[in-house]
C-alpha cells in the first residue's frame, strides 16, 4: 500500500510539474509573439529612418556643392580686397616717406655732431635741446 500510495503521489506531483511547465512554455510563446511584433515593429522603423538619413544625406551633399560653388564664385572678389589693401598699403607708406621728407625739407636741422674724444680722454658730445 505504502508503494501505490508513493506511486500515486509521484504521478500527482508529475501531472502537476508537467501543468507548470506547459503554463511556462505557453507564457514563453506569448513572450516570444511579442518579442517578435516589438522587432517587427523596429525593423520598418529602421527602415523608415534609413531612408530619412539617406534623403538628409543627399540634401547636406547638394548643399555642399552649392556652397563650395558660391565660394569659388566668391573667391575673386577676396583677391580683390586683398590687393586693393596692399595698393592702399603702399599708398599710405609712400604718403608717410613723401611727408617726412617735405617736413624735413621744410624743418631743415644741422645734422648731429658725433661725440669727439678729446686728449684728456673724455668724451664729448653735441646735444641740442628744443
Amino acid at each position: 500500500m505504502l508503494i501505490q500510495l508513493s506511486v500515486a503521489l509521484a504521478a500527482v506531483a508529475f501531472v502537476c510539474l508537467v501543468a507548470f511547465v506547459i503554463l511556462t512554455l505557453r507564457k514563453g510563446m506569448t513572450t516570444l509573439g511579442e518579442t517578435n511584433r516589438t522587432l517587427g515593429e523596429v525593423r520598418n522603423a529602421i527602415h523608415g529612418l534609413t531612408g530619412e538619413a539617406t534623403q538628409l544625406i543627399h540634401t547636406a551633399n547638394q548643399v555642399t556643392r552649392d556652397v563650395k560653388g558660391k565660394i569659388k564664385t566668391i573667391d575673386p572678389i577676396f583677391e580683390s580686397a586683398h590687393n586693393v589693401g596692399e595698393v592702399i598699403q603702399t599708398v599710405t607708406e609712400t604718403f608717410k616717406k613723401n611727408a617726412t621728407d617735405i617736413g624735413q625739407s621744410l624743418n631743415p636741422e644741422p645734422p648731429e655732431k658725433a661725440a669727439v674724444k678729446s686728449k684728456s680722454g673724455q668724451i664729448r658730445v653735441n646735444t641740442k635741446f628744443q
